[in-house]
């Protein structure tokens, strides 16, 4: 297993059956999904660029991204229906885990000037976005392999019921946020 399942199992669980005096074991909060999403913005029309984009989240999460497109078209953001929009991927079990300790011991600290993740993003259902603004972060990422810089999102969805328990939870596997409010 990974060593953020197993500090999940050994330390992270208990501490928070004990704070929140959780009696049934499955109502523990845990991680549900990571997904890391990229709206193509102006690349959408440049497949060279959207591919290469997706090959860049491919190689940070470990798993095949997908081009998402749109569902509906919107003529004010000038975006036929089928017309690329972003990429996406989602990681769950094993991938997530190995995602999210990368994250934590590699990628945030390498960010210039990093304060913290910010606590205002949680949803009010346990989970929590945050984004990105740049993929240069990660030891994947080759410099000269890559067309455009661009940002990302990072969702963190938890089984959670509430804010307060997936600040908690997120806390305990190391999640760097910003102090204050």
């Amino acid at each position: 297993m990974g060593r953020l399942k197993d500090k999940f199992n050994e330390s992270i669980k208990p501490a928070l059956v004990k704070e929140f005096d959780i009696k049934n074991p499955m109502l523990v909060p845990a991680l549900e999904k990571i997904v890391i999403s990229v709206g193509a913005g102006d690349f959408a029309k440049d497949q060279k660029v959207l591919q290469n984009m997706a090959d860049t989240i491919s190689l940070i999460a470990g798993q095949k991204a997908v081009i998402t497109n749109a569902k509906k078209s919107v003529a004010g953001f000038k975006v036929r229906e089928g017309f690329p929009v972003g990429i996406k991927v989602t990681l769950r079990k094993e991938q997530m885990y190995a995602f999210l300790d990368k994250l934590i011991s590699i990628a945030l600290p390498r960010v210039k000037d990093f304060r913290g993740l910010p606590k205002n993003g949680f949803d009010g259902r346990g989970n929590y976005n945050f984004g990105l603004s740049e993929q240069l972060m990660f030891p994947e990422v080759e410099y000269d392999k890559i067309l455009r810089t661009h940002g990302m999102n990072i969702t963190i969805a938890t089984t959670a019921k509430n804010d307060k328990e997936a600040f908690k939870l997120l806390e305990l596997f190391g999640l760097p946020f910003a102090k204050g409010k």
